[in-house]
C-alpha cells in the first residue's frame, strides 16, 4: 500500500471514486502466477499499469471536457482498469453503466468479471432453449454467472463443483449438480455445450461429452483452435480467447439484475488494506463466487 498522486481525467475520460472492487483469478494470474500473461498484457520489462484491478463500482467524480456517458455524482459499475485504488480514470463510453438501485456497491462490483466472461462465451456457443449445457467450475465467479445466464437462455444446465458448493449451484438454477469429488461428470455425447470456466477439466472428457456439432468453451485458453482442426475433433468446436466487453453487455446484465434473473455471489469481503490476504485466499482456488475489496464509502 502506498500513496500516489490523484489522477486527473483526460478529455475523453471520467474520474471515478472507487467504492468496491474484486480479486479475480485473472488478477492473480496478472500479478505473476502466469509469467507469459504478465508480459503479454502488462509489459515485457516492467508493468505498463502498476495498479491492478479490473472491475469496480463507484461514483463519477469528474469529467473530461469531451466525456458524455455520465454526469458527476452518477453511481456506476462495470469493467475498468487500475481499480485497486481510491480513484481511477476510465475511458468515456466504455463497458460501464449506472448501478442498479437494488444492489450495494460491493454486490455491483462483483458482477462484471464473471458476468461478462460467461456472457461472452455463451454467446459464442449460441446457447439457446432446449440445449443441454454442462458448466465445470460452476461455483466460481465465471461459473456462478454462467449457470444463471445459461438458464436465462433456456438451456438445461448441469453444474460441476465440489461437495461444499452443491447447494449454492442448485440455488442459482442448475437443473442437476455433479459432485466431481464423488462422481465422474463425463457422459458420452450428452451435451450441446461444455463450458470449462476454470481450466481444470480433462480435455478428452469434455470433448467426449459433447454431441456432434457441440461446442467446448474454455475460459482460460487464450485462443480458439483453428477452424481447419474441427474435423479432427469429430465435428466439434473448441472456443477459447478473451472477452471484449461492450457497454451493451453490461447493460444486458443490469437488465437481468433488475428483472431478478441474475445476482452476484460474494464469498468474502476485505478492506483494501488487506488485499494481500485476499489474493492469498483467491490463490488457494477455493473461493465461491467472488472476493470483494471495499475501497471507500
Amino acid at each position: 500500500m502506498k500513496e500516489v498522486e490523484k489522477p486527473a481525467p483526460k478529455d475523453n475520460q471520467i474520474l471515478v471514486r472507487v467504492h468496491a472492487t474484486t480479486v479475480t483469478s485473472g488478477d492473480c494470474r496478472m500479478r505473476g502466477a502466469d509469467p507469459f500473461l504478465v508480459r503479454l498484457f502488462m509489459g515485457f520489462t516492467r508493468p505498463k499499469r502498476p495498479i491492478l484491478g479490473g472491475e469496480f463500482a463507484g461514483v463519477v467524480e469528474a469529467l473530461g471536457k469531451d466525456a458524455k456517458q455520465f454526469k458527476v455524482g452518477d453511481p456506476i459499475f462495470g469493467a475498468g482498469i487500475a481499480t485497486y485504488a481510491e480513484y481511477t480514470c476510465l475511458r468515456d463510453g466504455g463497458p460501464r453503466v449506472i448501478k442498479p438501485t437494488s444492489m450495494t456497491f460491493e454486490e455491483a462490483a462483483a458482477v462484471s468479471f464473471g458476468g461478462l466472461s460467461a456472457l461472452h462465451f455463451l454467446k459464442k456457443a449460441n446457447v439457446r432453449r432446449g440445449q443441454r449445457v454442462l458448466i465445470y467450475g460452476a461455483s466460481g465467479a465465471v461459473g456462478t454467472a454462467a449457470v444463471q445466464l445459461a438458464k436465462h437462455f433456456g438451456a438445461e444446465v448441469t453444474g460441476v463443483c465440489s461437495t461444499a458448493n452443491l447447494a449454492l449451484v442448485k440455488s442459482l438454477g442448475a437443473d442437476r449438480v455433479v459432485d466431481y469429488t464423488k462422481e465422474d461428470f463425463a457422459s458420452p455425447a450428452a451435451y450441446d455445450v461444455v463450458f470449462d470456466t476454470v481450466g481444470k477439466a480433462s480435455f478428452s472428457k469434455c470433448l467426449g461429452s459433447l454431441k456432434k456439432g457441440g461446442v467446448y468453451l474454455h475460459a482460460v485458453s487464450l485462443a480458439s483452435l483453428p477452424r481447419r482442426l474441427r474435423s479432427s475433433l469429430g465435428g466439434k468446436w473448441f472456443v477459447g480467447g478473451v472477452a471484449s466487453p461492450k457497454v451493451e453487455d453490461v447493460a444486458f446484465l443490469k437488465g437481468l439484475i433488475e428483472a431478478g434473473e441474475f445476482r452476484s455471489v460474494i464469498d468474502r469481503r476485505y478492506p483494501l488494506e488487506q488485499i494481500v490476504e485476499a489474493h492469498r485466499y483467491v490463490d488457494t482456488g477455493r473461493k465461491k463466487g467472488n472476493v470483494v475489496i471495499t475501497v471507500g464509502t
